[in-house]
């Protein structure tokens, strides 16, 4: 027989870590609000989240690591906006952030969400952040909720 596990989008009793940069802050705080909101929509209560801000988005790795070798959290959220109009070294910035964060996962076994921008444009940034697209603070909040589920049930 199969056996099959899937995941749920429920906050369960877990504890979630989120991780924000403070650079961009106009859009972070947006996908913050995002990924709170949908936690506590899906029954996460307040002392079951916990919020570090970091400087900027090259610091969110390390914050992560952090937060998933505690043993504390079921899983743990990154979020920041990497923006290429705003800076000259952007894909220096995400190719950082993008390995820091997968490097996390294999080394932990915790859970930790990629839920960082990676934009051309600040428009893009915005439609993503909650207006157009969606807001991908609440879609990284749902992996993270289901990854967490997935990985209780292993």
């Amino acid at each position: 027989m199969i056996q099959e596990i899937k995941g749920q989008l429920a906050a369960g009793k877990g504890k979630y870590g989120i991780v924000v940069s403070r650079f961009n802050e106009f859009i972070t705080s947006k996908l913050l609000g995002g990924a709170i909101d949908c936690l506590q929509r899906h029954g996460a209560a307040d002392e079951q989240i916990s919020v570090v801000w970091v400087p900027g988005a090259c610091e969110v790795p390390v914050a992560a690591k952090k937060l998933a070798d505690s043993g504390k959290f079921a899983a743990v959220i990154c979020l920041g906006a990497v923006i290429r109009g705003q800076t000259g070294h952007y894909e220096a910035v995400f190719q950082q952030v993008v390995r820091g964060i997968g490097q996390i996962n294999y080394d932990t076994g915790v859970p930790t969400v990629f839920g960082v921008l990676t934009c051309e444009t600040l428009e893009q940034a915005v439609e993503r952040a909650g207006t157009k697209m969606g807001n991908a603070g609440a879609n990284a909040a749902m992996t993270a909720m289901e990854m967490a589920h997935v990985m209780e049930q292993i």
